[in-house]
């Protein structure tokens, strides 16, 4: 006889430091999960009675949305016992999860595309429903199965995008790091059994070419630092790019959002939007006339310190992603006017403000400190980036052999 039971899922704190509320379901010492959609904190859970405690605000209504997933849960199983003798949980749990309806690609792509968007992860939401249109498009079906997603399939699906889209060999991966991600999602929804994966080892393996990244040097730093004729807009894009640069390449999405309450005992505190850590650096003293320049309109320490940003509400993610775009591909074009004026033939956008960082530091800085100054998760991450820019031992390799 299968149990089934309410319980707080203690294996995914979410970031506020709510955990998710669960059915349990045992059937022959197997264990399936289906979660509520709800999210409450520890305290507020009573785990004797396994139901919300009175303290939490919405109590009342909350149990008794989780009285009627329960007897839901208790529904469907006495349903299958009537029709089947032979029950697993596995098969209980596609029963009550079954408004994914066909269960097919898209069914759960649509899912996992709402997911990014409910979590304001708005770019990268924007970048896979695009690689996700493209394999529907692929397929010429949106009703395609999982277990039809093969290897030749998707060998076949690859060449499509590199010969019929003219998508680069990076581009491609990024395709099938979608298709993956989906895939495992619906091997934990027991939609798909793993035997028919068709990623790993001998199938399809995913990897990224190597990148160019070529930063400015110095002497060209100074070039763009000592520019005299620059329009008011070529000027506002080049101390956009020079606080960037002066913060080891802080991403233009961090700098745009940047408050004049940063700025604290002379030291810039951020968290950064990509993976939400906290960083402290000193103001370098190179900037700190860049940012008396703009300090002389700032009305309010909650004001932005560079106005791109004014007037956008910073809850719409959407808004906020749009006009981001707009004022980076504005800032890169006055900055190829700068480049052109500086004798700079390397292309300038605010994302080279990393890879100048990274070309100058080289190998000078431990890669400890870089990992940190980067605002890496990995240091494998950072000493990957960082060999883009380390020649020094290559080049005196390269000179003992062939200068004789």
């Amino acid at each position: 006889m299968a149990s089934i039971k309410l319980l707080l899922w203690k294996h995914d704190q979410k970031k506020d430091g709510t955990y998710p509320i669960a059915i349990r379901i045992t059937q022959n010492r197997k264990t399936r999960y289906v979660f509520t959609g709800k999210y409450i904190l520890e305290k507020q859970w009573d785990f004797a009675l396994c139901k919300v405690k009175k303290a939490h605000p919405n109590s009342t209504r909350l149990n008794n949305f989780l009285i009627s997933k329960l007897a839901e849960a208790n529904k469907t199983l006495l349903d299958l016992e009537n029709k089947d003798k032979v029950i697993s949980s596995t098969k209980i749990k596609q029963e009550l999860t079954n408004p994914l309806g066909g269960k097919s690609f898209n069914d759960v792509a649509r899912v996992f595309l709402e997911n990014l968007k409910s979590n304001k992860k708005i770019s990268r939401y924007k970048a896979d429903r695009v690689r996700v249109n493209h394999f529907i498009h692929f397929c010429q079906s949106d009703k395609i199965r999982f277990a039809e997603i093969t290897e030749v399939k998707l060998r076949n699906f690859m060449t499509y995008l590199e010969f019929n889209k003219g998508l680069s060999k990076r581009s491609v991966m990024n395709n099938l790091v979608v298709i993956r991600t989906i895939y495992n999602k619906a091997i934990k929804m027991d939609i798909i059994d793993r035997k028919f994966y068709p990623f790993g080892t001998d199938k399809i393996q995913i990897k990224f070419p190597e990148s160019e990244k070529i930063g400015l040097t110095k002497e060209e730093v100074k070039k763009v630092e000592s520019l005299k004729d620059l329009t008011k807009q070529e000027k506002h894009a080049r101390n956009v790019w020079l606080f960037s640069f002066y913060f080891a390449g802080v991403r233009i999405g961090d700098v745009l959002k940047i408050r004049w309450n940063r700025i604290i005992d002379g030291r810039l505190y951020y968290r950064m939007n990509k993976n939400e850590k906290l960083l402290s650096l000193k103001i370098p003293p190179k900037l700190i006339k860049i940012l008396e320049e703009y300090q002389i309109g700032m009305e309010n320490p909650e004001d932005f310190i560079f106005p791109d940003m004014k007037g956008v509400d910073q809850e719409d993610a959407e808004a906020v992603l749009t006009r981001t775009n707009t004022v980076t591909k504005r800032l890169n074009e006055y900055l190829d006017r700068i480049a052109c004026k500086a004798g700079i033939d390397k292309k300038i956008t605010m994302h080279i403000a990393r890879h100048t960082f990274g070309n100058i530091s080289g190998d000078e800085i431990h890669p400890l400190m870089l990992q940190k100054l980067y605002r890496h998760s990995d240091l494998k991450t950072t000493i990957n980036y960082q060999a883009n820019f380390i020649h020094k031992e290559a080049d005196e390799a390269l000179d003992s052999v062939v200068n004789f």
